[in-house]
């Protein structure tokens, strides 16, 4: 039933080989024109960003040894929200949305904090797994949930990307199937709400990007 879910909009170009992850490389497109173009007004939108992402990863990463991570995550964040905006042109995939693509970049970053916390700090990862001032008859329990919270981290990084990426367009599918046998008034109506919908998927490319970001980072700043 998941899997019918999130390869519902995972059309097939070939029985070998899907050409659509190809639509991931298309971020590529929109680093080039930084260096070469006069500066335009999106030269402009993408150093604000970076400067107010630099603002807010700075506060998180307080620590110096953590500052060298925030290049990894300042890009983690671009990646992220620059395919999630393709999703929203016509005929362009939307790799986001696919578990494949979430939860390799949510347990390869997991599996080398937990390798870097465990193999460089493995007494504050022991002391991590019992938050202070907790009675000795919970230790047992607290240890056992913060375990299992620590392991399904990935997990709830990729479905939280992944599922709020599909949500919206399965909605807009959703709504616009019944335009065939709406009146005009309604059909109105309907492209009104279509177009509230596509400005709210806008905004949750963005927020989403900035929430797998800044979860990821939390994590680290954890390990050390």
């Amino acid at each position: 039933m998941m899997m019918n879910l999130f390869t519902i909009f995972d059309p097939s170009t070939s029985m070998n080989l899907s050409m659509n992850w190809i639509s991931s490389m298309y971020v590529i497109l929109f680093y080039p024109n930084l260096f070469w173009l006069i500066p335009s007004r999106w030269n402009y939108l993408y150093m604000s960003l970076l400067n107010y992402l630099m603002t807010e990863f700075f506060m998180l990463l307080n620590k110096k040894m953590n500052l060298m991570n925030m290049i990894m995550f300042i890009s983690l964040f671009m990646m992220i929200m620059l395919n999630n905006f393709l999703g929203m042109f016509s005929y362009i995939y939307t790799s986001t949305s696919q578990m494949s693509t979430s939860m390799t970049l949510s347990l390869s970053l997991w599996v080398m904090m937990m390798l870097f916390g465990w193999f460089i700090n493995s007494n504050h990862m022991f002391i991590h797994l019992v938050p202070q001032g907790t009675p000795m008859m919970l230790m047992p329990f607290m240890v056992l949930i913060e375990s299992i919270s620590n392991i399904i981290r990935p997990l709830t990084l990729a479905v939280r990307l992944s599922a709020n990426m599909i949500a919206g367009h399965l909605l807009m599918t959703l709504i616009s199937s019944t335009s065939n046998n709406l009146n005009m008034l309604m059909l109105l109506i309907m492209l009104m709400i279509q177009g509230i919908l596509i400005v709210l998927e806008l905004s949750v490319s963005v927020i989403q990007a900035y929430v797998f970001s800044v979860l990821s980072m939390l994590y680290s700043t954890e390990t050390n």
